[in-house]
């Protein structure tokens, strides 16, 4: 301690030198020292320290009294509360001195002093008591009427006090609030501006009623109407607290509206563009309040969007086609023409942002806005200032973008040619939003509105026009195909103006690559002449990035050229062309000194240009694939080479690849040892690509590299390398057999291995069913066909406990349909297969694996059609259903459900005479029932459609439930494959039966939703209000169906439940409240304990709104969900899991609205996380409560993450009680997970 001490007063002593240079150094070290964690400072050397640094702020150097303020900064954390008190006593006399320097570096150091103040619970006290020294002398210093300058720096340092020190300054809320008011009214204007600053800054954190205290005084200010000056003041004052204040200001929205809209007819640019601010900010804070006054506000905006009193904008319209760019500039010359003095820009540009508010808050009003708002914007396009023209674009594009997010466009969808042979997807494209079909309609005003903006030399006008249009592909992809025309001239002026800068040319070629993407090549033909040589002069860009994207346009453009799939000869020639591409591309592509983007997209247009025009390309297409065999063995290039080569090779074109393919071959083969995933699945599929394509010229020695590699790929651990392995090697087994039998003995056991895996499944058994036949059918292998079944079928006939392997349930599956694809290659083997598995379920020695298999195989081969009816087979079945085991009888279900699909004459009759006779088996007898539905097409099944549907109705009041929810599903299906006719006789049945029959039908309802278009939609779109009527039925049951129903609905298609939402939720949410009259209490031995019987209600009801948030959010009144959230919060263990992944969730859609209720959200939290369990309880009750406060915690971080969530005093306490509670702050990292770990200083 003592060394510490001599080392600090040695630095003071040099501190007083009368060389500048010395201080400097002497103070430097200081702040070193002071930095340490490990430095501890002595009362004495606290005082001599900071009396020290005081004194320097009065340095006459300017560099000293810099580093004096930075030491500051490390000496908060150090020196007790009397030294933090003499320096804000200094700092903040200092700031009122006559001298300017001094109130400056004073005014820094007090900034400084409030950024260092803890936060932490254990410094608080601190942190309140230097606070209201600091208030107090500030309050002083905004009172200095004389200096202006002194009351800019306090009002500067109040507002960065409010801004971190919120809660530390809740008792001083008051004072301050009546400190700042007197200051609105200076004759200062940037006094007045730095007060609307503070009082910003206060209100987040400040009490109801002190905030209502603020409005109601600017109200009665504004009733005495006050100067202009003034008015504009109180009007911007107002619009801050309510962009600060958030949701607060809507219980006030009734007063203050009026008032607003009364002086937006004052004639006073300024004071109208401040009230539109203040509706903006209403319409962004309080969205739902705000619904009465939508209509005033949006005339408002209407009315003085076109307000523009110095200038007449003539009816030009008629002469902009006939106009050449040259007219187009000198007219441009001439709008820029604006008097200094017009201020009326500012009106329009103010109720322009505000309609973007309003369309950006409002998606539920987007038909109205079609109706309004949209011609409005569209004849603004003309908008002379370039500043308001710009909004009127990014309003615009804001409609687009809520338009796409309400039809559910994810992407760019290519059209194809116009005939749709599927009347499903017509049915689901006709079914989309009203707002698709409104925009389609004003397609031709919107590009006649920017085809004159794309031809002007204002660099932002066309950047606007551009990122509008790209918005308008992506909404109506194909809508512009009749309009290219129009644009082409814009997007060449662009490209080819000497004047346009490096981002408007990547902006016109962004545009033109998703133009390219969502039209189909017919639209781009005719103007290749003039689109290319633009764009090929971009390819020789200097700028990377220019160049980078016009190769990305290159590439679509070749395929405009000439496109796949359709009759090149009958459309279009591309041959003049392809020199002027491919040198500019070749160029590129030789390039080894450029960018890494650049060289990819080189290598991937010619591969384009390869694949599309290969053959025009004569002698020089050698020479380009030796460039790719070349940038295929480089690092840096070769993946994007592997998919180059991938498309040359699958191009229908067949270039000729001798030259390079042996090479190419063993160079794919040693990518297959690399651990790069993506590398070795791209070299899989160029393989399969070239031995399918160019078998002819591959030889077996040149395939060798590939074949050592590939038994070591498939394999369990990477279940899509092994399929992609898979594929490869059945292409291999078609057209090079002999090299396939080299490895088919290292081969074969890895793909047992992978058809024994339990994860065995999808694309990859599908794979592995083709290479079973193809392997059969060439004949190649060292194993025939009795090997291969001996092989697949040999782990079911040991028993488990002799090797120690476990038959894992899927692999029975597997195998069987393994089987199945054996015999369906060899014909001939079949019946002496079957023969064998009759007898393997047959023998009462056989393992019941292997009985299991056996029946299972049967099923699978009787799909086919292969065994007919074949009495054996179906006596050997039924006498399996009498089996005491119930993975017997299981199987026994499905292989007559899969001999009734491969003969449903045969089979179907007798499946539901044994229905109706045997009840005993029924729930088996259903199971197959549920196969045939399944897997058989409406075609096959209407001759027993009738008996069928009779026998399920008749089984929908079976007394079990495990039954009943068959039949539910059975009766769905059937109905899906015959909507029109099943459909209202499902809906009849819902006012016929009993509660058992009521739910089994509304369950039947869910399995007829899927998630795929189907033919059922729009049926379903107009009845399933009928049904979900039943939530409103007496009996629990059937309500707890109908939830589940409707969640099925709002995660598969939410657009058939979108239109009833106001109907359904008053009903969804009342199953969220615990009803007594469903709680008892059951006796067991000595002990009561309670059953809830409206629990499984409950839950069902909470994940239906958590179901709801994904695809139905804008239906949503989010402050009514959150009520219920709020109870949730409260409820059983199992809903409260799911409420606080709801808030989580909630928190990230709608920030704001949590916020609103945020100060009710944070009790239920704080209870959870300091619930402790009672000492004596069982292990599990520990376990569901450290669960809980887990999960709790994560909805604790979510929130913690919104900006300003601190603001609200309950938060900030509650945030401190985690940061100084060890266990909690170490549930809370734990949480985190080393993500986002800075959200929340744990100091």
């Amino acid at each position: 301690m003592s060394s510490v001490s001599y080392h600090v007063s040695n630095l003071l002593e040099k501190m007083t030198s009368t060389d500048k240079d010395f201080r400097f150094m002497a103070t430097n070290d200081l702040m070193l020292e002071l930095q340490k964690d490990s430095i501890k400072l002595d009362e004495d050397s606290e005082r001599k320290v900071v009396t020290m640094l005081l004194k320097l702020l009065e340095d006459k150097n300017g560099e000293v009294q810099n580093l004096a303020v930075k030491c500051l900064a490390p000496l908060v954390r150090k020196v007790k509360e009397p030294q933090l008190e003499t320096m804000v006593d200094t700092l903040c006399s200092n700031m009122v001195s006559d001298k300017e320097q001094l109130r400056d570096i004073s005014s820094m150091g007090v900034k400084t002093l409030i950024a260092e103040l803890p936060l932490s619970s254990a410094g608080l006290s601190l942190t309140v008591s230097v606070c209201k020294r600091i208030t107090s002398q500030l309050i002083g210093a905004m009172g200095k009427q004389e200096d202006v300058s002194v009351q800019l720096e306090a009002l500067d340092i109040l507002s960065e006090m409010l801004g971190r020190l919120s809660g530390a300054l809740v008792s001083f809320h008051s004072s301050l609030l009546h400190s700042l008011l007197p200051q609105l009214t200076s004759p200062r204007m940037a006094v007045r501006k730095r007060s609307i600053l503070a009082l910003g800054h206060l209100v987040p954190c400040c009490s109801s009623a002190l905030f209502s205290q603020l409005t109601e005084h600017l109200l009665t200010e504004l009733a005495k109407a006050p100067p202009t000056s003034l008015t504009r003041t109180y009007i911007q004052c107002l619009a801050t607290i309510s962009r600060q204040g958030a949701h607060r200001v809507g219980e006030h929205l009734e007063k203050l509206i009026p008032v607003v809209v009364k002086f937006t007819g004052v004639e006073d640019d300024e004071l109208r563009e401040y009230c539109f601010q203040a509706f903006e900010a209403f319409i962004r804070r309080c969205p739902k309040e705000m619904s009465p006054h939508v209509a005033t506000v949006t005339k408002l905006c209407l009315k003085f969007m076109t307000f523009d009193p110095n200038y007449n904008y003539d009816d030009e319209q008629d002469e902009e086609d006939d106009m050449d760019v040259e007219d187009v500039l000198d007219e441009e010359s001439d709008d820029e023409y604006s008097d200094d003095d017009d201020m009326s820009w500012k009106v329009r540009r103010s109720s322009v942002k505000c309609l973007e508010a309003l369309i950006e808050s409002r998606r539920d009003l987007l038909l109205s806005f079609y109706a309004s708002l949209c011609p409005a914007l569209l004849a603004r396009f003309k908008e002379r200032e370039e500043n308001v023209r710009a909004d009127v674009f990014a309003a615009f594009s804001t409609l687009l973008r809520q338009t796409r997010a309400a039809s559910g466009h994810r992407g760019l969808v290519v059209p194809a040619a116009p005939s749709h042979s599927d009347p499903r997807s017509v049915d689901v494209e006709e079914e989309e939003e009203p707002a698709v079909a409104m925009l389609k309609k004003q397609v031709p005003l919107i590009v006649k509105a920017l085809h004159r903006q794309l031809k002007q030399k204002s660099v932002r006008s066309r950047q606007g026009c551009f990122c509008l249009l790209t918005e308008l592909t992506h909404s109506v992809p194909g809508g512009l195909e009749t309009h290219i025309p129009a644009l082409i001239p814009g997007i060449v002026f662009s490209l080819t103006d000497k004047s346009t800068s490096s981002t408007m040319r990547i902006d016109a070629l962004s545009f033109f690559h998703v133009l390219l993407l969502s039209h189909p090549p017919q639209a781009f033909q005719p103007h290749l002449q003039v689109l290319l040589p633009p764009v090929v002069a971009c390819v020789d860009d200097t700028f990377y990035k220019i160049t980078s994207e016009a190769l990305l346009v290159t590439q679509q453009l070749v395929r405009v050229m000439r496109p796949h799939g359709q009759n090149a000869a009958a459309g279009f020639d591309p041959r003049p062309f392809v020199r002027e591409v491919f040198s500019a591309t070749l160029k590129r592509l030789k390039a080894t000194d450029i960018d890494q983007e650049v060289k990819e997209r080189a290598i991937t247009c010619m591969g384009h240009m390869v694949c599309h025009l290969g053959d025009h390309m004569g002698a020089e297409l050698q020479g380009v694939l030796a460039i790719f065999l070349e940038r295929l063995k480089n690092e840096i290039t070769r993946l994007t080479a592997v998919r180059t080569f991938t498309l040359v090779a699958a191009s229908p074109i067949k270039a000729d690849l001798s030259s390079v393919l042996p090479e190419a071959l063993s160079v794919l083969g040693s990518f297959l040892r690399k651990n790069q995933r993506a590398l070795k699945l791209g070299s899989l599929a160029c393989l399969t690509a070239l031995v399918t394509h160019h078998a002819a010229g591959i030889k077996p020695a040149a395939l060798e590299p590939v074949l050592s590699e590939l038994p070591a790929l498939v394999d369990e651990d990477d279940m899509h390398v092994s399929q992609v392995s898979v594929a490869l090697l059945t292409v291999m087994a078609a057209v090079c057999p002999s090299s396939l039998a080299k490895i088919s003995s290292s081969v074969l056991p890895g793909v047992f291995r992978l058809v024994h895996s339990p994860l065995l499944q999808g694309g990859a058994l599908a794979a592995i069913l083709d290479f079973i036949k193809a392997l059969v059918g060439s004949k190649t292998s060292s194993m025939g066909y009795s090997q291969l079944l001996r092989s697949l079928t040999e782990p079911f006939h040991s028993s488990p406990s002799s090797d120690g392997v476990v038959v894992h349930r899927q692999s029975y599956r597997s195998v069987a349909r393994c089987v199945a694809a054996l015999t369906s290659a060899c014909p001939k083997e079949t019946p002496a297969t079957v023969s064998g598995l009759i007898q393997e379920v047959k023998n009462p020695g056989s393992p019941e694996s292997a009985r299991v298999l056996a029946l299972l195989s049967l099923g699978e081969v009787g799909r086919s059609g292969s065994l007919g009816g074949s009495r054996e087979v179906q006596a050997v079945i039924l006498e399996a259903f009498t089996s005491s085991s119930e993975e017997v009888k299981t199987a026994a279900s499905c292989a007559l459900g899969g001999l009734a699909v491969g003969s449903l004459s045969d089979y179907l009759p007798f499946l539901l005479k044994e229905i109706c006779t045997q009840p005993r088996r029924q729930y088996l007898l259903l199971h197959s029932l549920k196969e045939v539905i399944s897997a058989c097409p409406a075609c096959g099944l209407s001759p027993h459609m009738e008996s069928i549907w009779s026998l399920l109705v008749q089984s929908c009041e079976c007394p079990e439930e495990g039954t009943r929810n068959l039949v539910a599903e059975c009766l769905g299906k059937l109905t899906s494959l015959e909507p029109a006719q099943l459909l209202p006789r499902l809906k009849q049945q819902l006012k016929a039966g009993s509660p058992l029959a009521r739910s089994t039908v509304v369950t039947a309802i869910k399995f007829t939703i899927v998630e795929q278009p189907a033919p059922i939609d729009s049926l379903l779109k107009d009845c399933i209000g009928d049904f979900l009527k039943t939530l409103q039925d007496k009996d629990v049951n059937v309500r707890r169906v109908a939830l589940v129903m409707f969640n099925s609905a709002a995660h598969n298609k939410p657009c058939l439940i979108r239109g009833l939402l106001g109907s359904v939720l008053p009903h969804l949410y009342q199953e969220t409240r615990v009803r007594k009259d469903l709680i008892r209490e059951v006796e067991m031995g000595p002990f009561k304990h309670t059953v809830d019987d409206g629990l499984d209600v409950r839950k069902a009801a909470f994940e239906c709104m958590y179901t709801l948030l994904d695809g139905c959010l804008e239906g949503l009144d989010v402050l009514q969900f959150l009520d219920h959230v709020e109870e949730g919060l409260k409820d059983h263990y199992d809903i409260r899991m799911l409420t606080f992944l709801m808030l989580a969730r909630l928190v990230s859609l709608c920030p704001a609205a949590v916020l609103q209720r945020l100060d009710r959200l944070v009790e239920p939290l704080k209870a959870t996380c300091t619930t402790k369990v009672k000492a004596g309880s069982v292990k599990q009750e520990f376990e569901k409560q450290d669960e809980l406060r887990r999960s709790a915690m994560r909805a604790v971080a979510a929130l913690l993450a919104v900006p300003d969530v601190e603001r609200s005093p309950s938060m900030a306490e509650f945030a401190n009680q985690i940061r100084t509670n060890a266990d909690m702050a170490s549930i809370y990292q734990s949480v985190q997970g080393g993500e986002a770990g800075e959200s929340m200083d744990m100091s």
